[in-house]
């Protein structure tokens, strides 16, 4: 006759099998294994009286006091208008002191008696008391001291399970139990290995023989075990209960598996592993041993047995039987639910296409380019650009957005050096392979796609906190068909519009063209986390790194390894959808570091990383438990979002040693609701400790077959890793400030012999001088082919060029056919040779007497600066004023909306502010060497026009004003200049010179004001 099995809350030290007639496939426990259970000692109880003590002084003994020492605070009667005139004394200042100590102490009280009625009624987590996180955390200290004395107090309380969870004591080292992992992928995450299989096939053939024999006989033994009430400050957890009965920790897995959403005595349910109180039953895995297992039977086994169950109570017994069957109905109905698709056989699924969505992808961040593939198969002309690049668009967008503020630093930066002398003007112009990494990044780039899902995300953040909703866990996105589907860890209910449910609960989608009804909002990134691992069938996923419930595994060649662990670091080091996040890097990438200095950090060894986490597990703990924040989640909406709860993504790709995996386990587990996250490399594909394994294969697959995935990987190869570092180590403001001053890349001939066959006006209205207008709707797309080709006389790329025309995509012979147009329209010179040709690298090269007006104001301030002006007073003067008449405004002032987008990607807009403004410095210092102060106000004015945010001119323009002798006309300037700084005052530098130079400004503005 088959038994059943339960751990008794007053355990023996051992039990016998008994004699059945019954068989079964699973072990037996021959072996009986007490468990040490640590009894309440003497500490235990004069912590408990102290508590008592402690609770009777502050609750009690402290209103007391206040009415017999000081009384009544508040006035007899309504105060008056002579009352409210009195004098502050000392007994008005004490009467205050005593209202706040009266409310201090009301809030307490209001604490107390929540842990009360939370502990006694068996709430996990209390409610949260408003405004008294510190006066609420030594409430539930000393409500757990007092109740925990006794087991009988214990037995009948079993929310404190939860007690001291959130203790700020930094010296205590956190357990297992008190962070234990979140398994299922999904909702449904199918993490068990070889043993977790076993006991969803006992659970199969226990099923079937439940069927054949009508519900009423089992075919193995069914074991359970009853939550122990806490002991001191220990409480059990399914991470120990695994360790003692299953001999492995890391089953815990296949208990929550069994147990997860089974209704418990209380009338709660297990929804996360780490959340479980005492007196709630557990089913076990059919190979549980230990002695604190004792044998229950079944209502028709023999009598001999029932001696078995001596120490399990009838109400026990009758729990136990109520739980088996919700167990199987669970069963039942979900297999009814699914299909017949079990709990454990859930994987991460594709999300389900919208229909009439567009296939081609529209710009998305799943598929930047609609005609990609075509133009990357296009193998003749590829001209060896890396195709790692290409195919990681928001890897590409995020390291050219971040290139760009890099090299936009270095000519900030730059610009409060000597006029005319400085290094940063010019960036140096990359080459080889930093050339091809650069084109690379600009045709695989989708900034587009970054910004939709950044807006997509922080949109939805500021939804769910204006209408008080926690921002549900998110275990992945997908880009795919132009629509963000997000993937969720469990259902979170409907989400506000314009977001609809995906296929099933557990899916939120928004369309491309809902999403791009977002605008910008203040409000925390709320999944910084999200980092690119691949595409599944034009579909990319983007993994949740920081929700992962422990560590992710990484196998494969040592090489493969690195390419990924460098992607993933590149595009979360620079992702556009965050804000701050802190990266550690292990084993690798110490030459990343340039990508994002404030994010990067590199550790030596798997010893200092441990210490390193462990002490901020314990701080990141002891911070969400201060402010009543179960997770990062709820602490990124709300008055404190952008404070303390940026992630920390971990990647380790050096092996650890079995003792550090874990540790390292330890760490991760519940490390997702922290916000820290592991990525760890093992070359055995077994890592002792990994939540999800994933396998890099040598064809560039990314495997995991347990979550159901097989990617295209997204990897960064050493050498394309070499090439995009050196972009930025080039465009370092650091590296050699003192350096010698880049000459433009393209200088003309500025005399009257040097006159160019085609002339393009940039700087101010577009122009065009010695071509005709071509016809058509083909005309603007051939000025701006042009206007690109001009501002990079170094030469451009025909894949850059046709990703700039079209950034949704375009064919090869759409593109071809524009150049043949654009080779036609510009001709040829005199002698025959095109002005359109290709270099021996494949880019396109405008001739030299194709020219722009910009050409023209560059070589007319070198050589004004650094050529004959040098030695020349009266030719310095005369190329200053020339190159200053060619400014007429902003550049490509009338570019057509919606044209013109790789202008993003340029640093064009910020070098020609601070060359105009370069000019005018040099002007005006040209005119005060003579004491013409008024043509030196005339060049400031002018250079402002185009410049009107530079510091120096505005700074340089006090000068020139003071030196007229007028106060009032600086005065006005003055003025003028403060009321065009607004809110943000005026720079330091600044206020300094009008201190000098007319120190009674500030009574100016004290008027305005």
């Amino acid at each position: 006759m088959p038994r059943r099995r339960t751990a008794s809350s007053s355990s023996s030290t051992g039990n016998s099998t008994g004699n059945s007639t019954g068989s079964s496939s699973a072990p037996r426990n021959r072996t009986p294994q007490p468990v040490r259970i640590r009894r309440r000692s003497f500490g235990d109880f004069v912590k408990a009286f102290f508590a008592f003590v402690a609770l009777l002084v502050l609750v009690v003994g402290v209103p007391a006091a206040l009415a017999m020492g000081i009384g009544w605070p508040f006035p007899g009667g309504a105060p008056s208008l002579d009352w409210l005139q009195k004098e502050i004394t000392v007994t008005t200042f004490l009467n205050i002191l005593t209202v706040i100590v009266w409310l201090a102490w009301a809030q307490f009280t209001a604490c107390v008696l929540v842990e009360v009625k939370a502990a006694m009624s068996g709430v996990g987590v209390p409610g949260r008391v408003p405004g008294a996180g510190p006066s609420q955390l030594l409430a539930r200290q000393l409500v757990a001291a007092l109740l925990l004395v006794g087991a009988t107090a214990a037995s009948l309380t079993p929310g404190l399970s939860q007690l001291g969870q959130h203790s700020m004591d930094g010296n205590q080292k956190p357990t297992v139990a008190a962070a234990q992992q979140t398994p299922g992928l999904f909702a449904r995450q199918q993490e068990q290995a070889a043993g977790t299989a076993a006991a969803l096939a006992e659970q199969a053939s226990h099923a079937a023989a439940q069927a054949d024999a009508g519900g009423t006989a089992q075919q193995a033994d069914t074991k359970y075990y009853r939550i122990q009430p806490p002991e001191g400050r220990h409480h059990d957890s399914l991470w120990e209960i695994a360790q003692r009965h299953l001999g492995d920790g890391r089953r815990y897995k296949e208990i929550y598996q069994l147990n997860k959403d089974r209704v418990q005595p209380d009338g709660s349910k297990l929804s996360e592993a780490s959340l479980i109180r005492p007196g709630w039953i557990m089913e076990m895995p059919g190979d549980a041993h230990g002695g604190e297992l004792v044998e229950m039977p079944d209502a028709n086994a023999p009598d001999a047995n029932a001696s078995n169950a001596s120490n399990a109570s009838d109400q026990l017994q009758q729990q136990i039987h109520d739980y088996a069957k919700s167990g199987d109905q669970a069963q039942s109905g979900g297999q009814h639910a699914q299909g017949g698709r079990g709990e454990g056989t859930a994987h991460l699924t594709l999300p389900a296409q919208r229909p009439g969505a567009d296939a081609g992808g529209g710009g998305s961040a799943g598929q930047p380019h609609a005609s990609a593939p075509a133009s990357h198969s296009a193998g003749s002309d590829s001209f060896g650009l890396p195709e790692a690049l290409l195919g990681a668009p928001l890897l590409a967008a995020g390291l050219l957005l971040a290139l760009g503020r890099r090299r936009r630093q270095a000519l900030w930066q730059s610009a409060f050096g000597a006029v005319g002398g400085r290094r940063g003007m010019e960036p140096p112009t990359p080459t080889g392979d930093a050339a091809d990494a650069q084109d690379a990044l600009l045709v695989g780039a989708d900034p587009e796609g970054v910004r939709l899902l950044d807006r997509s995300l922080r949109g939805l953040s500021a939804q769910l906190a204006a209408e008080s909703r926690a921002l549900p866990t998110v275990y992945a996105a997908w880009l795919t068909n132009g629509d963000l589907h997000l993937q969720l860890a469990q259902p979170a209910g409907k989400p506000p519009a314009p977001w609809q449910l995906g296929q099933d609960q557990t899916f939120w989608m928004l369309s491309r063209t809902d999403g791009e009804r977002y605008e910008d909002v203040d409000t925390a990134a709320p999944y910084p986390g999200l980092v690119s691992l691949g595409t599944m069938d034009d579909s990319r996923l983007l993994l949740n790194l920081e929700s992962v419930p422990g560590i992710v595994s990484l196998s494969g060649r040592e090489a493969d390894r690195a390419a990924v662990f460098a992607s993933v670091a590149a595009e979360l080091a620079t992702n556009g959808w965050s804000d701050r996040m802190t990266i550690t890097l292990v084993g690798f990438g110490e030459d990343l570091t340039p990508l994002a200095p404030n994010r990067l950090r590199h550790l030596d060894g798997i010893d200092d990383l441990i210490e390193t986490m462990e002490a901020e597990t314990r701080q990141r703990r002891g911070a969400l438990g201060a402010a009543g924040h179960h997770s990062v989640l709820t602490g990124r909406t709300g008055p404190a979002q952008h404070t303390r709860w940026a992630p920390h993504l971990v990647l380790l790709a050096a092996t650890p040693s079995a003792e550090d995996a874990v540790k390292l386990a330890e760490l991760a587990s519940g490390a997702g609701h922290l916000g820290i996250g592991y990525l760890v490399g093992t070359e055995t594909g077994e890592l002792p400790g990994a939540a999800w394994e994933m396998e890099i294969t040598d064809e560039g697959k990314l495997l995991a077959p347990l979550l159901g995935l097989e990617l295209d990987a997204q990897m960064l190869p050493s050498a394309q890793q070499r090439a995009v570092v050196d972009l930025f180590v080039e465009a370092d403001p650091e590296r050699d400030p003192q350096g010698p001053t880049t000459a433009p890349p393209f200088l003309v001939d500025i005399s009257e012999q040097g006159r160019p066959a085609v002339y393009a006006r940039l700087v101010g209205p577009y122009e065009i001088i010695g071509l005709d207008t071509p016809d058509g709707e083909r005309s603007a797309l051939l000025h701006e082919a042009l206007a690109l080709l001009l501002l990079h006389r170094e030469g451009v790329h025909p894949r850059v060029l046709s990703s700039a025309l079209w950034p949704r995509g375009v064919t090869a012979d759409v593109r071809d056919a524009l150049l043949d147009r654009l080779r036609a329209w510009l001709g040829a010179d005199p002698d025959g040779t095109p002005r359109l040709t290709a270099d021996s690298t494949g880019r396109l090269v405008l001739a030299k007497s194709v020219v722009s007006d910009l050409d023209v104001l560059r070589s007319l301030y070198h050589e004004a600066t650094q050529g004959k002006g040098i030695d020349s007073r009266a030719v310095r003067g005369r190329l200053l004023t020339d190159a200053l008449v060619l400014v007429r405004g902003p550049l490509l002032a009338d570019r057509p909306e919606g044209r013109y987008r790789w202008l993003t990607h340029e640093i064009i807009d910020a070098q020609l502010p601070l060359l105009v403004a370069d000019i005018g410095l040099a002007l005006s210092a040209f005119h005060l060497e003579k004491n013409r102060a008024e043509k030196a106000i005339e060049a400031l004015n002018a250079a402002l026009n185009s410049a009107p945010g530079d510091e120096r001119l505005w700074n340089e323009l006090l000068r020139a004003t003071h030196a007229t002798g007028d106060p009032a006309r600086l005065q006005s300037v003055a003025a003028d200049l403060i009321t065009r700084s607004g809110a943000r005052g005026l720079p330091p530098r600044t206020e300094a010179l009008l201190d000098e130079l007319l120190p009674t400004w500030r009574n100016g503005v004290a008027a305005v004001s």
